[in-house]
């Protein structure tokens, strides 16, 4: 029976090809074929035209042009830190000489202070010695004011003993008027 079944099965396919050979097209009349003839021809015209170098020179040339972009990009960060860099060491220099500076007047201010200081002594001890100096000039020129009423006095006093001829006694008298007297003399 498997054999039956089997020799049937042969024929009942024999008869499918036979029927499907006798209705068959032409290859050219299937739209299968038409796709793969459109199909290899776009291939062979991308190929001709040289498409796919094309569209790979295309890609490398923007990847060229993003990487030249990028080392721009990376020289002008760059760029930009060294002059960040650069001003930020300007400006603790220039706050370094500030405060240099600050330093340099303080000390001077204090140097002018204490030279003011110094010369306001100087002149303080130079005045006080000129007042000592006049203070000596006007007791010697006092001493020699009262020797010359002491001597003048004096002389009166001599002329008058001499002229009135007097007495011890007298004469003693008259020196302690003089005496007296002289306060008056002075002024």
């Amino acid at each position: 029976m498997a054999e039956e079944s089997g020799n049937e099965l042969i024929e009942s396919t024999e008869h499918v090809f036979e029927d499907e050979a006798a209705h068959a097209e032409p290859f050219y009349a299937d739209p299968t074929f038409w796709v793969a003839v459109s199909f290899f021809a776009f291939i062979g015209v991308v190929l001709f035209y040289k498409l796919p170098a094309m569209a790979a020179k295309a890609l490398d040339k923007r990847s060229e042009d993003i990487a030249n972009q990028l080392d721009e990009a990376r020289k002008l960060r760059e760029e930009a830190q060294t002059l960040l860099a650069q001003y930020q060491r300007k400006q603790r220099d220039a706050e370094a000489e500030a405060q240099d500076i600050v330093a340099a007047a303080e000390a001077e201010a204090k140097r002018t202070a204490a030279d003011a200081e110094q010369a306001l002594e100087a002149s303080i001890a130079r005045r006080e010695q000129l007042a000592r100096d006049k203070i000596a000039q006007a007791e010697a020129a006092a001493v020699k004011d009262v020797q010359a009423v002491a001597v003048d006095v004096a002389t009166e006093v001599a002329r008058k003993l001499i002229a009135e001829g007097l007495a011890p006694e007298k004469a003693g008298e008259l020196v302690e008027e003089s005496i007296r007297d002289l306060p008056k003399h002075l002024h």
